[in-house]
């Protein structure tokens, strides 16, 4: 079976598993104390142009956003998110574990915007409801769509005014900064927002993600929310190691550039062959809808993920990453092509 359920099917970019091999013997400190993750500290600094951005390494994307949104707010505070966000859809109720409530806006496309959060704040002027104090948004986002600069700086500029912080999840970040989309440079994201995550998992890495926090005014004891959250890794190291060989170069772009290339292909493909596009996208998820007697045949063969399923047709998602072959990509198109004949 070839997968383009996910972008996370395989191990990690051979480069990294050089690098891991090459420090396999070597003794370092633990829970990242040691000199790999200070050099990718350093590398990830000089990529964003900002000397003063607070960094720390955790394992996971739903640890990440838990132990960053639990840390930031107050324990009547809540988080804003599309309904499509993925820490309302794909992490199990974990926000709302640690005691935080997680305010819903319906959207078109999965973006977020200051006149949609006015809507919501308008319902929250008093203490017999939670208050909102943070905004959670994707980039890409659920659906695949690509934020624009002009986008996030209103939105960051909303926030501000509203006494709002900004938090972006880029656990498929190398996909936004290198989408035909995009104008958003990596060193623009410090004047974008309180707090980026870089996503490691989906972009190449065995595991991992990265908290950034140009707000220095919430990174105070951010350390021991790691902690207590279980997110400490003792073989820090590992992290350290992956970041610093995905940013010491030009490599996280190049997995981005690669995964959202043969996405295109496929893109280009079922536009040919007259396949609706759910939502525009231009990252290295697509969503399309098609027809379910053509994805019971394609299912033989290939795996995907339905979002959601209608009498005649689906609404699916096909991911690549970068260990997607075009020779994977041209045997779908074949395949495809005989089975819509």
């Amino acid at each position: 079976m070839i997968s383009f359920k996910n972008d996370y099917s395989e191990g990690a970019h051979p480069k990294i598993i050089e690098a891991l091999l090459k420090t396999n013997l070597l003794q370092t400190d633990g829970y990242s104390e040691d000199e790999y993750t200070k050099e990718a500290y350093d590398n990830i600094k000089n990529k964003l142009k900002c000397n003063s951005c607070y960094i720390r390494f955790l394992v996971g994307g739903t640890q990440t956003n838990l132990t960053v949104i639990s840390h930031v707010l107050k324990p009547y505070q809540a988080v804003i998110s599309a309904e499509t966000g993925h820490i309302n859809s794909h992490e199990t109720g974990a926000i709302e574990a640690t005691g935080h409530k997680i305010r819903l806006i319906k959207t078109e496309d999965g973006k977020l915007s200051p006149k949609l959060i006015d809507s919501l704040l308008s319902s929250h002027t008093d203490a017999h409801n939670v208050e909102p104090k943070m905004v959670y948004i994707s980039n890409p986002n659920e659906l695949g769509v690509i934020y624009k600069k002009k986008e996030l700086e209103l939105l960051f500029q909303h926030c501000k005014e509203k006494g709002l912080y900004l938090f972006i999840d880029g656990a498929r970040l190398a996909s936004a900064l290198a989408s035909s989309n995009n104008d958003i440079l990596f060193e623009d994201y410090k004047n974008l927002c309180d707090i980026l995550y870089i996503g490691g998992t989906k972009c190449g890495a065995y595991f991992g993600e990265g908290v950034i926090f140009f707000n220095e005014k919430l990174t105070e004891g951010f350390q021991y929310s790691i902690k207590q959250r279980g997110a400490l890794f003792a073989k820090g190291r590992l992290l350290g190691i992956q970041f610093n060989e995905l940013f010491k170069e030009n490599l996280y772009w190049e997995i981005g550039k690669h995964s959202n290339l043969m996405a295109k292909k496929l893109k280009d493909n079922f536009i040919e062959k007259n396949i609706k596009l759910y939502k525009e996208s231009y990252s290295n998820q697509l969503f399309v809808i098609i027809s379910n007697d053509i994805l019971k045949e394609l299912g033989k063969k290939y795996k995907y993920e339905i979002q959601k399923r209608y009498e005649e047709e689906s609404i699916v998602r096909f991911v690549t990453s970068w260990a997607t072959t075009e020779e994977n990509i041209n045997l779908f198109i074949e395949d495809f092509n005989k089975i819509c004949k």
